[in-house]
């Protein structure tokens, strides 16, 4: 399909922290500013990304290791292999029904909040919010959600309403990322167990910040 024109967010107007001075572990690196597209944009660019913190106010995270996927190097099993083959993908057809099934499979993280379900529809319509959906027949039964800046794509959550098909969608990801070529970098903040078995790797803060340099370097592809 055809890659969702672009819109300029505008220049941020907050002085957002610098990951790269946070001490080592420290994940929290600044509270405050907004959920505007400038500032959404910059600070993905910056390496951060918002999510609340436990009282309510909004937190900019840079995790320390930060998980990360090599779009080549997704690791896909067999039985995996054999659940793909019952499902068909899209990219960007069902992007709000995407964030809310998100938000909806996890009741006890409100992370997710109406404020942030807005803040990504923006995105969204601006061309740098991004969804991939896997469907079983005409029924949407997983997907994942997240931005595309350069040639990394920051991935925000993902659900799945039968087995197999949030891992689905991750493999459906990393395969059009790695078929478009290019330095790639999926990001997905940190590494479990059920992440690394698709391939998944912690990495140290320092190192993701370098590798983010270089992958802004990359067209978009989505």
């Amino acid at each position: 399909m055809p890659r969702r024109p672009r819109a300029d967010p505008g220049p941020c107007r907050w002085a957002l922290p610098d990951p790269a001075l946070a001490p080592d572990g420290e994940d929290l690196v600044g509270l405050g500013a907004d959920l505007e597209p400038s500032t959404v944009v910059a600070a993905y660019a910056t390496g951060l990304f918002p999510m609340d913190v436990a009282d309510g106010r909004l937190g900019w995270w840079s995790p320390d290791p930060r998980g990360v996927l090599d779009p080549d190097d997704v690791h896909v099993s067999r039985s995996l292999r054999r659940s793909l083959r019952t499902f068909t993908y899209s990219v960007d057809q069902a992007f709000g029904a995407v964030v809310r099934a998100c938000r909806d499979a996890r009741p006890r993280e409100v992370w997710i909040t109406d404020d942030f379900v807005d803040a990504y529809e923006r995105l969204h319509e601006l061309g740098w919010a991004h969804s991939v959906e896997v469907w079983r027949a005409d029924e949407l039964v997983g997907g994942l959600y997240g931005l595309e800046l350069g040639g990394l794509f920051a991935a925000e959550s993902k659900f799945h309403h039968v087995t197999d098909a949030s891992k689905a969608a991750v493999v459906a990801l990393a395969r059009t990322l790695s078929a478009a070529g290019g330095d790639r970098l999926v990001d997905v903040q940190w590494c479990t167990d059920h992440l690394a078995r698709l391939g998944v790797v912690a990495i140290p803060r320092t190192q993701y910040l370098g590798r983010l340099s270089q992958v802004l370097e990359t067209p978009p592809c989505l």
